[in-house]
């Protein structure tokens, strides 16, 4: 939430352009940008921790190829941004983004919640929301492409790319998970907890919190 705030704070006070906006032009407002920037990287290398403890606690079943790319390239990519480009068209994802973590958490924060479980219908539409979140950042990436005010476009032209993997990637998980009807076997074992966060399955919200389904073990 203080991403998201102050991300929007900046870039209102330096008069930033949503069509495009270049790396030099906002003076103090580019700096605080920046400064935002690198914490929102700081927070995916804590993300990138969540991979290390699964190695760790020989947890392979919950390393999907989605999380550990999704992880992997976020840490990578973004220690390019602030090294190269770290203010400029590069605040508009962490908005995005920044706001789609206030959602998610909110829900994860009802879901511990026993009472409030079953007013939790809406989660199949947190994936949503992000699949709309990389296509927003895909239009707003190339219309700095169509109408160039400098930022640099090789860069315009990865990241766009990579969004679209995430599309991809995302697609493919929502239809997996929401698409194919359940077995009545799957539909008995499935605790009332079941969650999804960042796009991953249940285990990963589990996994992280500690919180075991202890129905496996049985």
């Amino acid at each position: 939430l203080c991403f998201l705030f102050q991300l929007i704070l900046a870039t209102w006070e330096g008069g930033y352009n949503l069509q495009c906006q270049n790396l030099h032009s906002a003076g103090e407002a580019d700096i605080r940008v920046a400064k935002v920037l690198w914490w929102y990287y700081f927070s995916k290398v804590i993300e990138f921790m969540d991979t290390i403890f699964f190695v760790l606690r020989k947890k392979s079943s919950q390393i999907t190829f989605l999380h550990v790319y999704h992880h992997a390239t976020m840490f990578n990519i973004w220690w390019c941004v602030l090294n190269w480009i770290p203010c400029g068209q590069s605040f508009f994802g962490p908005t995005l983004n920044s706001f789609i973590h206030v959602l998610m958490y909110s829900y994860y924060g009802l879901s511990v919640i026993p009472s409030m479980r079953k007013y939790l219908w809406w989660k199949k539409y947190l994936t949503q929301a992000q699949l709309i979140q990389f296509l927003l950042t895909i239009v707003h990436t190339l219309s700095a492409a169509v109408k160039p005010c400098g930022f640099p476009f090789g860069c315009l032209m990865f990241q766009s790319s990579y969004m679209a993997t995430l599309v991809i990637l995302f697609i493919n998980f929502y239809i997996k998970t929401y698409r194919k009807a359940p077995s009545r076997t799957a539909v008995k074992e499935t605790p009332a907890t079941t969650e999804i966060k960042n796009g991953f399955h249940k285990d990963y919200f589990a996994a992280a919190n500690g919180l075991q389904n202890n129905k496996k073990g049985q």
